[in-house]
């Protein structure tokens, strides 16, 4: 019979997750605060821990894990996350996680994965390792970020290969880059190589290196990028653009940690990780017989799917008020947009991604003369792209937390400002109706 404890600042979530997850012989109890929460944690031999990441108090979710983790290793804990960061991911996986849920639930997603960790356990954490403090330039909240997040976080902590897929754009070099700077191999060198960028003679030479004399030109005996990058990590991006036969060397590389550089008779050992990315989708590549399905196994030990800009639309004002501050600061001009301007700009659909939003920002910060961008100002692209019905329906609906505050604003209007009331209304207590109130910058009557 599992007894489940949920954990979260907010009574009504609680008694939701509580109602989403009822099942004959489950037992619940739910705290709201973490001191309450770690207290129970002492008292009980809870089987599974649903935590909110923010509980807004002095402890976090991350505390109440490391507690749980502590007194009971066996079991596993789910976090509860509606903003997490990559640095978050790391904190949450290294400290045990098993999973997150991101906010807003997705009611078939929670079932699984609160299933899943019931009959699989916790997922250990790895002995503590030191955390660089590397800007990853990853940015949002969305669902689909925060899985990336998660999956970054997990890759860190192997040697396996990874494969990281997404349209031209959306981030996969910096993903590369945030596996690597999170691992036990960042202090080693991580070496980058566009595989479809180079001519197909050459770029042997440049992963694997040369013998002297092995062509004209080859004046000595050069290292390969694997050797360079030593025990770190070797970034083979678009690796789909490679021939089957330097796939079948490639290959080689990775069952037996070896290359063979042009022209020498014998192999040298090498140490890196490899990962690599694609913007390709490889399983048509295999089906067309253009890239070789055991090299695919061999590299998607890990998987990480970079979703495009124009599935997580929720992150562009987050992406455009970091481009703006970013660019303010190298040339000391910032801008702002009309509301026009920055309907459109959520209205495009991006092609070109995150990179593309960011070079439009930045080209709009130098030739802005006012600071103020219309839509006038916009590339005719963005500025053309017509309102659909999604759109006006999208931009109409209040979010979540302009709901909360209106309901709220309700409640202490037909209280006539009596904070008991309204808290018994709202079926919080009075501590909780004070943060509330905070939260949303209301003032309460004495």
């Amino acid at each position: 019979m599992p007894h489940i404890l949920i954990v979260d600042d907010d009574k009504t979530t609680c008694s939701f997750i509580e109602e989403l997850l009822a099942s004959p012989g489950r037992l619940f109890t739910s705290a709201h605060d973490p001191d309450d929460a770690i207290k129970r944690i002492h008292e009980t031999p809870f089987d599974l821990l649903i935590t909110d990441l923010n509980l807004n108090a002095a402890r976090s979710g991350l505390d109440v894990l490391r507690t749980f983790a502590t007194a009971r290793p066996s079991s596993p804990v789910i976090l509860i996350s509606g903003f997490g960061t990559l640095e978050t991911a790391i904190d949450a996986v290294r400290a045990g996680a098993f999973d997150f849920i991101s906010k807003p639930f997705e009611i078939g997603a929670v079932k699984a994965t609160v299933e899943r960790a019931l009959r699989e356990g916790p997922m250990r954490p790895r002995e503590a390792q030191s955390k660089l403090a590397a800007d990853s330039g990853l940015l949002g909240r969305t669902a689909g970020m925060l899985e990336v997040y998660k999956l970054i976080a997990r890759a860190a902590d192997s040697d396996a290969s990874a494969l990281i897929t997404g349209e031209s754009g959306t981030g996969k070099e910096l993903a590369a880059k945030a596996i690597h700077a999170h691992g036990r191999r960042a202090r080693e060198p991580f070496v980058a190589v566009n595989c479809g960028a180079i001519i197909e003679t050459l770029l042997e030479s440049e992963l694997f290196g040369h013998a002297r004399g092995a062509f004209t030109g080859a004046i000595s005996d050069t290292k390969g990028l694997f050797e360079q990058a030593g025990g770190g990590t070797i970034f083979l991006d678009e690796i789909g653009e490679t021939s089957p036969g330097l796939q079948v060397k490639l290959l080689r590389v990775l069952e037996e940690s070896e290359v063979r550089p042009v022209g020498a008779t014998k192999p040298i050992k090498v140490h890196a990780r490899v990962i690599a990315a694609t913007n390709v989708d490889v399983e048509k590549q295999i089906a067309a017989g253009r890239f070789r399905q055991d090299l695919y196994y061999r590299l998607s030990v890990i998987v990480i799917a970079m979703p495009a800009l124009r599935e997580r639309r929720l992150d562009i004002p987050v992406l455009i008020n970091h481009f703006i501050e970013r660019s303010a600061a190298r040339s000391g001009r910032r801008i702002t947009f009309s509301s026009d301007a920055l309907d459109a700009l959520l209205r495009y659909r991006w092609p070109g991604n995150v990179r593309e939003l960011e070079n439009t920002i930045e080209r709009l910060t130098l030739f802005s003369r006012a600071g103020l961008v219309d839509l006038g100002d916009l590339p005719p692209p963005i500025q053309d792209v017509p309102a659909t019905r999604e759109d006006t329906l999208f931009a109409g609906l209040p979010t979540l937390d302009e709901i909360e505050k209106r309901y709220l604003l309700h409640v202490l209007e037909a209280a006539d400002g009596s904070r008991t009331r309204a808290a018994e209304i709202l079926g919080v207590d009075r501590r909780t109706l004070y943060r509330m109130a905070e939260r949303f910058g209301i003032a309460l009557k004495e």
